[in-house]
């Protein structure tokens, strides 16, 4: 089981990114996989085609406000992350054919996302089900890194915008995941969409780290994210989808 850990400045083509490297995955075989929605803008399930709601399923933050104010808590003496952990996977994963998927969702009404995050953190360490890879698509910004909801990962993409503050923000990304002790193997970057070429090469060299490619602006996929379209219906030869496709397989090594 491999963790890929997805993050970047808000805007810059995350969760697009997301859903198309797991459109690549299942067409490739590389199943079953785990889709996780740390992202509380919660679009990810949307953009692969899963409507919570309707499956009848609820966030994590949904279940944390029913069991700590609605039912005024369970299990009194076991940690609050602890005593809604079966009832993550019980009640808030979606399965699908060749992926599951949890969110953490939008509604935690105290403002901090440290217990959801946290009630996160312990599920994924009990994962028992034979995944392949856990895709996990992050919040903008740094903050939630501290809270290291995923501690032991495979590979790192940041994806980067076309602006001095998204190079600033790779940089300090980076520095911050080595000082709060988050274990990776790789660390890449990878342009968002906004990019009209490849980034300067003086400025990718001033960053020391690889750099993979960036995903290729492409309007149908931006029309279909406009309107909340399932992109693992992505045209084969879309050129957003062929831009990841092509990033996904140097990382495994079918490029």
């Amino acid at each position: 089981m491999k963790t890929f850990v997805t993050m970047g400045r808000g805007g810059t083509g995350k969760t697009t990114f997301v859903a198309l490297m797991a459109k690549y995955l299942v067409e490739h075989g590389e199943t079953p996989l785990l889709l996780v929605d740390a992202d509380p803008d919660q679009n990810l399930a949307e953009l692969v085609g899963v409507d919570l709601e309707t499956a009848g399923k609820k966030t994590i933050a949904e279940l944390l406000s029913e069991t700590f104010i609605q039912q005024g808590g369970t299990m009194v003496g076991i940690p609050p992350s602890r005593r809604i952990e079966n009832r993550i996977w019980q009640e808030g994963l979606y399965e699908g054919e060749s992926f599951d998927l949890f969110s953490v969702g939008t509604k935690w009404v105290e403002g901090c996302y440290c217990l959801p995050d946290a009630a996160l953190k312990n599920a994924l360490a009990s994962i028992t089900r034979q995944y392949r890879y856990i895709l996990i698509d992050s919040p903008g910004g740094l903050e939630h890194l501290n809270r290291k909801i995923a501690s032991d990962v495979d590979t790192i993409f940041d994806i980067m915008g076309p602006s001095s503050k998204s190079f600033a923000h790779v940089k300090r990304a980076h520095r911050v995941i080595n000082e709060v002790g988050i274990r990776f193997n790789r660390f890449f970057v990878v342009g968002g969409y906004g990019f009209d070429a490849d980034p300067d090469p003086s400025s990718l060299s001033a960053l020391g780290l690889p750099y993979l490619g960036k995903i290729a602006a492409d309007p149908e996929v931006a029309r279909m994210v406009l309107q909340g379209k399932n992109l693992l219906d992505t045209p084969a030869d879309s050129a957003a989808y062929r831009s990841v496709a092509g990033i996904v397989g140097k990382v495994l090594g079918k490029e």
